[in-house]
């Protein structure tokens, strides 16, 4: 069980899954840069992000940006919206103090601007929110929503025992690399020219046998 000195941003670890450098450089160096893939990313999340936006869709009432945090991951932050679907039995539900007349099963729902990612990243963000609310209430949720503009549709994410094991390794290693500070080295990925860090990151460096070699050749191209 972490402290709540020890806590770190739940955001994070689908930084730390897609790349553990990327999210070192952000969370332990503070480092970070715009590009056309996060602005979009902030638009998407104009609505979600607002605590005071509600909306209701039948008998299923949707909260924005619900606060959650989990001892056991050592991680805080918010959900996009948390979707309160009515239940017959207080078994397994919760109440909440704007919809008294009744219990409510609560499903995170995340949402992204592109579409499937080929790895694991965004299910255990959304794994890590379900883990918060599993724990702050109780409960047990058996899957997430993953929104994705580019499809403009939902993925059903179900919380195997196998996500919900990635998702603590991950929090776990976090922890580790930022107790030691540590950063690690670059390593050059297919998703490196879209990430708005690439320049902070240099991940050329990666292959480069010294720091001089790399900066004769970034020369030699900005004058050829």
């Amino acid at each position: 069980m972490y402290t709540e000195e020890e806590m770190l941003m739940l955001s994070g670890i689908q930084h730390y899954l897609f790349c553990p450098r990327q999210w070192a450089l952000i969370h332990i160096e503070q480092q970070w840069n715009e590009n056309r893939l996060t602005a979009e990313g902030m638009l998407l999340h104009k609505n979600a992000d607002n605590p005071s936006y509600r909306q209701k869709n039948g008998d299923t009432f949707s909260l924005h940006s619900v606060a959650v945090s989990s001892k056991t991951l050592g991680l805080y932050g918010f959900t996009d919206v948390v979707e309160l679907l009515p239940s017959d039995s207080p078994e397994n539900s919760i109440a909440h103090p704007s919809y008294p007349n009744g219990f409510w099963n609560p499903v995170p729902v995340e949402y992204k601007h592109g579409r499937t990612k080929p790895d694991d990243r965004d299910r255990v963000q959304l794994a890590a929110q379900v883990i918060c609310l599993e724990e702050q209430y109780g409960i047990t949720i058996e899957k997430g929503f993953l929104f994705y503009a580019a499809a403009n549709r939902r993925e059903a994410v179900a919380m195997d025992s196998e996500l919900r094991t990635l998702t603590q390794r991950c929090a776990d290693e976090m922890h580790t690399l930022f107790q030691k500070g540590s950063v690690p080295k670059a390593v050059k990925r297919p998703g490196c020219p879209n990430c708005s860090l690439v320049d902070v990151c240099m991940p050329e460096m990666g292959k480069k046998a010294s720091v001089a070699k790399y900066l004769k050749k970034t020369l030699y191209e900005e004058t050829a």
